[in-house]
């Protein structure tokens, strides 16, 4: 007896579907008046009963050119459909309820470019699609952005580095590119040439802090070319380390995202840098196995969509 087989209830008894029918039967007293209730062929219908009827080996409904009548044992069972379906109901009526709990909050955590550059805008055309939705923005360096996702204190995540971390899955979004950039009085802003890697990772540069996506994209760069000097100065926003670069206090390194308008205007002066590439991915993540759903789907829609 220890070893028969367990047959799941899935198996053993009606789908919701077959029971709405049966339920349908006993409300008109037709079968074909059923089916059309329900939007279903009347073959359709008389397989589906005919189904049920194999599956608990009873006869359910008795089928004459009057109409359609339950047997007693279809009554019986009808009762116990009736149950079913009001649980079903009641479970449906539940789910969308934590759907709309769901989808009336947005928790999003981005690296400070992307908060500071990008994220209005996808926001912005977010609220157009989904004006019920209250979005809360964490803005942090990418290291603290993924550790918010890990926790599962933010829906969706943006971050800005090489890699992602172990546990979160991710899709890029953009590409970006960092800049060398100093103030128009820097000796660097005369150079028609630029600067080698080597003399950029030897010179103490203005910089975001470790664990931000910046630094971990210019330390992988210049590791060949001997590493990063002590930093200048080491700061955690990105809007600090362009303010002390436009003070001349000495060469920065950032998004072009983050200096496009100073490089417009003169403010700062480029610098290109030989032998090293300062290309970066930037991604969208969130946990493993738990794709976006509600606001967080649709706002990682529109990130990749072109501007």
């Amino acid at each position: 007896m220890g070893n028969e087989e367990v047959v799941p209830l899935a198996h053993r008894v009606p789908d919701l579907g077959a029971l709405e029918l049966l339920l349908a039967v006993a409300r008109v007293g037709s079968l074909s008046g059923a089916a059309r209730g329900l939007g279903i062929t009347q073959p359709a219908a008389s397989s589906r009963i005919r189904a049920m009827e194999t599956r608990l080996g009873v006869a359910l409904v008795d089928r004459s050119p009057r109409g359609s009548t339950l047997t007693a044992e279809g009554a019986l069972v009808t009762d116990w459909a009736r149950r079913v379906v009001e649980a079903a109901e009641a479970f449906d009526v539940g789910a969308q309820a934590l759907r709309g709990r769901r989808d009336s909050r947005l928790r999003v955590a981005a690296s400070m470019t992307i908060a500071e550059y990008l994220l209005p805008g996808w926001l912005i055309a977010l609220r157009g699609q989904r004006p019920g939705t209250a979005v809360s923005l964490h803005a942090g360096n990418s290291a603290i952005v993924a550790g918010l996702v890990l926790a599962h204190e933010a829906d969706l995540g943006f971050v800005e580095g090489l890699s992602v971390p172990e546990g979160l899955d991710s899709v890029v979004i953009a590409q970006d590119r960092l800049v060398v950039a100093v103030a128009p009085g820097h000796p660097w802003a005369r150079r028609s040439r630029g600067v080698e890697a080597a003399e950029l990772a030897a010179t103490p540069l203005i910089l975001r802090e470790r664990g931000s996506g910046t630094r971990q994209v210019l330390d992988a760069a210049l590791a060949a070319a001997g590493g990063l000097a002590q930093p200048l100065l080491e700061l955690a926003s990105t809007t600090a380390v362009k303010s002390a670069a436009l003070s001349g206090a000495g060469p920065c390194v950032l998004s072009e995202l983050a200096v496009g308008d100073e490089l417009g205007s003169r403010r700062l002066v480029e610098v290109p840098v030989a032998g090293t590439g300062l290309a970066r991915a930037l991604r969208a993540v969130w946990p493993t196995g738990a794709r976006p759903a509600g606001p967080a789907r649709d706002l990682l829609s529109l990130t990749r969509r072109p501007a």
